[in-house]
């Protein structure tokens, strides 16, 4: 056992010190060989069982996203986003749930946006959208967990992106949440150009395919990093946390567990490749369906990406709106996913 150890080490040995993810990684491996070394036989062959069954949804979600980049289909959001308030917000919510941007990377084209002089109502409709789910997430939430739970995930992206969208519109309408952006911010984003045309087949040209190449690996390796952590995660939740505790805390008929798995995503949510798989595990272990719903929106929106985006970006009051959507939002939709199982 201790020569698989090793083996994994000497693998990851020069990404430790570039790599986080591995570094966490490898140090937990190796700390389960050192305690409890036939719990390490036990995650391995866990991960592994686990790896085929997702392996599927990791290779399609690459896919989309380097097609979506090598295309630079991102460019359509922006004139999206221009006209009437009832098409644009709807528009901006359904694209966020829809684009495949990482919580970290919409934010240039957030900026660009407000740059560009698109309406605060309809940007926040994609940002509060966009890091509950994209395609990526959809097809490992589906995987993971269910397509039930991911379909009414995605729903929830789209309805609390258009609440989010509407409520912006009023806000201003009354003279709040006016000049969203810091003014240093504004003056980056204007440099930055989001009106070139898609090239759908990208494979004609060199540096499109170079691209799609990159970006389908860079991708999967980010998936395959994460998962591997969050997998190794579940298969110690599975050994260690008592199925009682998980029932007491987060399980019943109660309101309770819904608003404390809100109020404990915004902080505690890290990523949402190792989120998943461990709220699959607690609702196996009885969560409530709409317990993990709330976390992982909430979550998702609060990510520490994501609020290092929004504070980057944004003033003070945009943060607040932001963080107390987040809070109401992932409540509101986990006591409806939970009345609707």
């Amino acid at each position: 056992m201790s020569s698989i150890v090793s083996g994994l080490i000497n693998f990851g040995y020069n990404r430790t010190f570039l790599e986080p993810v591995w570094t966490v990684f490898l140090l937990a491996l190796l700390s389960i060989a050192l305690i409890d070394p036939q719990q390490l036989s036990a995650s391995l062959l866990f991960m592994g069982d686990t790896f085929v069954l997702i392996i599927p949804f990791i290779l399609a979600s690459s896919l989309i996203y380097a097609y979506v980049t090598a295309t630079q289909a991102d460019s359509l959001i922006a004139d999206a986003l221009q006209g009437r308030p009832s098409v644009v917000i709807l528009t901006a919510a359904m694209f966020g749930a829809l684009s495949p941007f990482c919580s970290c990377g919409v934010i240039p084209l957030i900026a660009a946006m407000l740059a560009m002089g698109v309406p605060l109502a309809p940007v926040m409709a994609f940002w509060i959208a966009s890091p509950i789910i994209d395609p990526v997430m959809y097809l490992l939430t589906a995987g993971i967990v269910s397509w039930e739970f991911a379909t009414m995930k995605a729903l929830g992206a789209i309805v609390l992106g258009l609440v989010a969208g509407w409520s912006v519109y009023f806000a201003q309408k009354g003279g709040y949440l006016v000049n969203p952006l810091k003014p240093s911010v504004t003056g980056d984003a204007t440099t930055l150009s989001y009106v070139e045309k898609p090239v759908w087949r990208f494979w004609e040209e060199a540096p499109r395919k170079a691209v799609f190449i990159e970006k389908t690996t860079n991708i999967m390796m980010l998936l395959l990093k994460w998962l591997a952590l969050a997998f190794l995660l579940e298969s110690l939740l599975v050994a260690y946390v008592p199925t009682e505790w998980v029932t007491s805390s987060f399980g019943g008929d109660t309101q309770t567990p819904i608003l404390w798995a809100a109020i404990i995503g915004v902080p505690a949510y890290i990523n949402g490749y190792v989120a998943v798989p461990l709220i699959a595990e607690l609702i196996n272990k009885g969560m409530q369906p709409g317990a993990g719903m709330a976390f992982l929106i909430a979550g998702g929106i609060t990510s520490i990406p994501a609020m290092i985006a929004v504070v980057a970006v944004a003033r003070i009051q945009v943060v607040i709106f932001y963080v107390g959507f987040a809070l109401i939002g992932s409540f509101a939709w986990g006591l409806i996913y939970q009345m609707w199982v």
